[in-house]
C-alpha cells in the first residue's frame, strides 16, 4: 500500500474504583451502563492490547498490523519504542482520585527489569471541580527516609505537592515524578507507550473486588527521583500556543470558532484530540477526509501530515499532538 488514510480507532473502556461517566456526559462517549469508567484508551499499541481501526479501508486491522505492514508511511522519520508505536492517548476520568504512583526512567527500568517500560507523560485538563488539585512531586526537602516513614504510618498525603488546576492547564510529568490525579478532573493524557506504573499509596482504600489494591513499594521508591521537587518545568511548543514540549512529543491547544480554519505542515505523525466544544472539525490531508468531534481522536499518518488542514463547524477546542 502506497497510502494510509486518516486513523480513528475504537476506544478501550477501563472499569476502576475511582471512575465516573464524565466520559460519557461530556466527551460522548458510549460506557458501559452503571459503572464507573476511569479511561478511554485512544491510540494503542501494547503487547497485550493494539487500538483497532474503527472504519475506511483498514476498518478491523489493528495498530500492530498496520504498523508491521505500512510502518514507513505511517511514521516517517519517527521512531518505534521497543518495537512498538510510540505513545498512547487516552482521556481519564477521576471522580476519585488515584494512586500515588510513579513511571520508571530508563536507568530504573534496567535495574527493576522484568519488562518494565519508561513513561514520560503530559496532561491537559478538560473540565474539573472548582477547588480541583493535582499531587506533583515531593515538596522541597522531602528525603527519601521522610517518605518511607510516611508509608508506614500513613501520611504520604502531607509530604505531596498539592497543584491547583483549571481548565486548559497543561501538566509535564516527567519518568520519576511522584504524582496522583485528584478528584473531580477530567483531562486528555499523553504519554510514552508503556503501562508500567508503580503504586506507592492508594489512600487506605479497596478496589472493586473489595480488597486492597497491589502496592508496589520497592519499585517505586527505586524510581522515585528524590532529588526533584514540585512540578517539573513547562517547556512551550515552538507554536507559542499553551502545551507542553519535551523529547517525545509537543502538545499544544488549537481553539477554533464557526468556520475557523487552520493549515499545518508537518513531517512525522500528528494526533489531533477533541477536548471540548459542540463543534464538528474537518480534517483533510490531500484526499483523505475524516470529521472529528468533541471526545474522538484522529491519527494522522506521516505521509500525509505535510498538508493538513482543518475547519470547524461551530467552536472546538483540539489538542495537537506531534508524534517525536
Amino acid at each position: 500500500m502506497n497510502r494510509l488514510p486518516i486513523f480513528k480507532f475504537i476506544p478501550r473502556y477501563a472499569e476502576v474504583v475511582w471512575g465516573g461517566r464524565s466520559l460519557q456526559t461530556v466527551l460522548n462517549k458510549n460506557l458501559p451502563s452503571d459503572v464507573p469508567v476511569g479511561e478511554s484508551w485512544e491510540i494503542c499499541d501494547l503487547p497485550d492490547y493494539q487500538s483497532v481501526v474503527a472504519e475506511g479501508s483498514l476498518k478491523g486491522e489493528s495498530l500492530e498490523k498496520v504498523i508491521r505492514d505500512n510502518g514507513d508511511l505511517l511514521l516517517g522519520k519517527t521512531d518505534l519504542l521497543h518495537g512498538r508505536f510510540p505513545l498512547l492517548f487516552k482521556y481519564i476520568d477521576a471522580k476519585q482520585k488515584l494512586s500515588v504512583q510513579v513511571h520508571p526512567d530508563d536507568d530504573a527500568c534496567k535495574k527493576i527489569a522484568g519488562g518494565a517500560r519508561p513513561k514520560t507523560e503530559a496532561w491537559y485538563i478538560i473540565e474539573c471541580a472548582e477547588d480541583a488539585v493535582l499531587y506533583v512531586g515531593l515538596k522541597k526537602g522531602v528525603t527519601r527516609k521522610d517518605f518511607e516513614r510516611a508509608l508506614s504510618d500513613g501520611s504520604v498525603e502531607f509530604l505531596l505537592h498539592k497543584k491547583p488546576v483549571k481548565p486548559g492547564d497543561y501538566i509535564f510529568l516527567p519518568s520519576g515524578t511522584l504524582h496522583a490525579i485528584g478528584s473531580d478532573i477530567l483531562l486528555a493524557e499523553v504519554q510514552q507507550s508503556s503501562n508500567t506504573t508503580y503504586r506507592a499509596f492508594d489512600w487506605n482504600r479497596t478496589g472493586l473486588d473489595g480488597k486492597p489494591r497491589e502496592l508496589h513499594i520497592e519499585q517505586a521508591l527505586e524510581s522515585i527521583h528524590f532529588d526533584e521537587f514540585e512540578e517539573p518545568v513547562i517547556t512551550p511548543p515552538d507554536s507559542g500556543r499553551p502545551g507542553v514540549k519535551c523529547d517525545y512529543f509537543s502538545m499544544e491547544t488549537v481553539v477554533l470558532n464557526d468556520n475557523d480554519s487552520q493549515d499545518f505542515e508537518f513531517e512525522i505523525p500528528v494526533a489531533i484530540m477533541g477536548v471540548n466544544g459542540k463543534g464538528t472539525l474537518t480534517v483533510t490531508c490531500e484526499d483523505e477526509i475524516t470529521a472529528l468531534k468533541c471526545g474522538e481522536t484522529v491519527l494522522i499518518p506521516a505521509h500525509l501530515s505535510g498538508n493538513v488542514k482543518v475547519e470547524a463547524k461551530d467552536n472546538i477546542t483540539l489538542v495537537l499532538t506531534q508524534i517525536y
